[in-house]
């Protein structure tokens, strides 16, 4: 957060009382690069209050604009996620004068975030100590796939090759395929969500320090957080992990179960759940029986218990034995679709899903702001903005006139 009162790009000052809401409403961020790891860690910055500049190049801005596979009037449903709370402005970074220019933008920002390859900044005179020298509260955030040194630091990183690397690729899916992916962009939001606890560690540090630093997200990293006891199971016991599909492997009741209109997971591995859901089934005897009683008899006879189990729910209605199984206390639920997401009295409740206006999509529903503060909490102000939709507005408050602006424009700069 600024402790200063030097002007704010394309805002207030600090400790005027014209600081945006939310927690982070005196921050000031200035956001480059492209694609989803660092532009995920802006939105997670603004979502709380931040200001976030980003930065696109002039013409194309974030090839993010143009993906996704669904694309109602040619445009991109995850840009206005991705870019919300966000203000745009081109800038062409390969030209010393657009280099200059964000020299001038960066000198007035609490946070620079970049994912750019590894010297990337460098080459364009951006490096940490000149920007530094202009601003010593700065703080850096850098996302790449490999981080910023060792061998493999040159390399492009993609989230999928970070997921691979950081070992979630090999242990997910069914046993019997080549790893699959998750579903989504994990590694590179995975590699966002640490940027930004990175980012406001530095931050708080800097209350004490005065000084900014240099805030280092690797993608493989962030998947190998995630990876529990995977590396000390190899080498202390021995043991690789493997694929094992929708079972938790050694952890039972504990799977995918059918219906007559579906399947219902059941998590009650528990031996009190166990016990309860045993009861349920008009089995109480198997609580007891020798082959189920304690955690380790049932994971080691998971794939009976299972059976056990499937023969009980396959007559049965999902909505019923949900509702069943909720009244007893046993963990369980569906595996939700947007649909389901949309239909949910729970995420209405709760306002898990959220609409915005947007000028071309009308009522454009999204994910709202996580997790929830009590006194502070994140909202989205602003879906994603058009390319450049805040070049007059932010360049203007670093003191360029209307004709500089126009100049600038001209010249291909912004």
């Amino acid at each position: 957060m600024s402790d200063d009162a030097s002007p704010r790009p394309g805002g207030a000052s600090p400790g005027t009382g014209g600081a945006a809401p939310g927690a982070l409403g005196d921050l000031r961020v200035v956001e480059m690069g492209q694609l989803l790891a660092g532009p995920f860690c802006g939105q997670l910055l603004g979502d709380f209050g931040a200001e976030v500049v980003k930065v696109e190049p002039p013409g194309a801005g974030d090839p993010m604009r143009e993906w996704g596979r669904e694309k109602p009037h040619g445009q991109s449903l995850w840009w206005p996620i991705l870019a919300r709370n966000k203000k745009s402005v081109t800038l062409n970074l390969r030209t010393p004068e657009g280099q200059a220019l964000a020299r001038r933008l960066i000198a007035g920002a609490d946070v620079l975030v970049e994912n750019f390859r590894p010297g990337t900044l460098e080459r364009w005179g951006l490096a940490p100590e000149v920007l530094h020298a202009d601003n010593p509260r700065l703080i850096i955030t850098r996302v790449t796939g490999y981080g910023q040194d060792g061998p493999y630091a040159p390399r492009a990183g993609f989230g999928s090759i970070g997921e691979a690397m950081g070992g979630i690729r090999y242990v997910t899916g069914d046993p019997d395929r080549p790893p699959s992916r998750a579903g989504i962009s994990l590694g590179d939001e995975l590699a966002g969500t640490f940027a930004a606890l990175g980012t406001l560690v530095a931050l708080h540090a800097r209350h004490r320090t005065g000084r900014g630093q240099i805030v280092d997200s690797a993608l493989y990293e962030a998947v190998l957080a995630m990876m529990e006891s995977l590396i000390p199971e190899w080498e202390i016991a021995g043991y690789q992990r493997e694929r094992t599909g929708s079972v938790l492997p050694n952890v039972a009741p504990s799977n995918v179960y059918p219906t007559k209109d579906g399947p219902v997971l059941i998590a009650a591995n528990r031996d009190t759940i166990w016990r309860r859901l045993a009861a349920l089934m008009g089995r109480p005897e198997l609580a007891d029986d020798e082959r189920y009683a304690t955690h380790g008899a049932r994971g080691a006879n998971a794939g009976e218990l299972d059976d056990l189990i499937a023969a009980w729910t396959a007559d049965q209605e999902s909505s019923a034995l949900l509702e069943l199984l909720h009244e007893n206390g046993i963990p369980a639920g569906l595996t939700y679709r947007a649909r389901d997401m949309l239909a949910d009295p729970h995420y209405k409740a709760r306002e898990a899903i959220i609409r915005m206006a947007h000028p071309d999509f009308g009522d454009f529903p999204m994910q709202g702001v996580f997790p929830k503060l009590s006194d502070t909490p994140g909202e989205v102000r602003t879906v994603g903005p058009s390319l450049g939709q805040h070049n007059a507005e932010v360049y203007g408050a670093l003191g360029l006139t209307t004709e500089e602006i126009a100049a600038l424009a001209a010249t291909g700069t912004i």
